[in-house]
C-alpha cells in the first residue's frame, strides 16, 4: 500500500472503505431492499451511465434513503437507450428505464423510489422467449 501524502487522501481512503462495508452489510440483505442497476457496458459509459450512476449514489445520500442499494451491470441489450437503469422494488417485477438523465434521476427517486409510481421512459419488452 503506498503512503498516504495528504488529509484529502486520507478522507477519500476513509469514504471507500466505509462504501465497502456499506455494501457488503446491504448485500446481506438485499433482496429486502430496492435495488438500482446501472448498466455500465462501453455503449452506457459512452452515454453517461458513469454519473447518472454517480448521482443516483449521491443523491441517494443527500436523502438518507437507505432501503437501497446502488450497483452497476452489464449490458442489458438496450443500447439505442442508453443510459439504461433497471428499478427492483421487493415483491414487483424489475422496471427498466432508457435514456437516463440527470433529470430523470431526481424524477425516479421522488416517484419511483419514494412513492412506487411509475414514470415515464420505461423500455417495453420487446421479445420473447424460445418457450412462448
Amino acid at each position: 500500500m503506498a503512503k498516504i501524502k495528504s488529509l484529502e487522501e486520507l478522507k477519500k481512503l476513509r469514504e471507500q472503505a466505509q462504501n465497502n462495508v456499506s455494501l457488503r452489510v446491504k448485500g446481506d440483505n438485499i433482496e429486502k431492499m430496492i435495488q438500482i442497476r446501472v448498466a455500465m457496458a462501453t455503449c452506457g459509459i459512452a452515454a453517461g451511465a458513469r454519473e447518472v450512476m454517480t448521482e443516483f449514489i449521491e443523491e441517494m445520500d443527500r436523502q438518507n434513503i437507505e432501503n437501497a442499494v446502488v450497483t452497476q451491470t452489464g449490458c442489458m441489450g438496450y443500447c439505442y437507450a442508453e443510459p439504461t437503469v433497471e428499478i427492483t422494488i421487493p415483491g414487483q417485477e424489475p422496471v427498466v428505464y432508457g435514456n437516463v438523465d440527470m433529470d430523470k434521476v431526481h424524477e425516479i427517486i421522488e416517484k419511483t423510489i419514494k412513492n412506487g409510481e411509475l414514470v415515464d421512459g420505461i423500455i417495453p419488452v420487446t421479445h420473447k422467449t424460445i418457450e412462448e
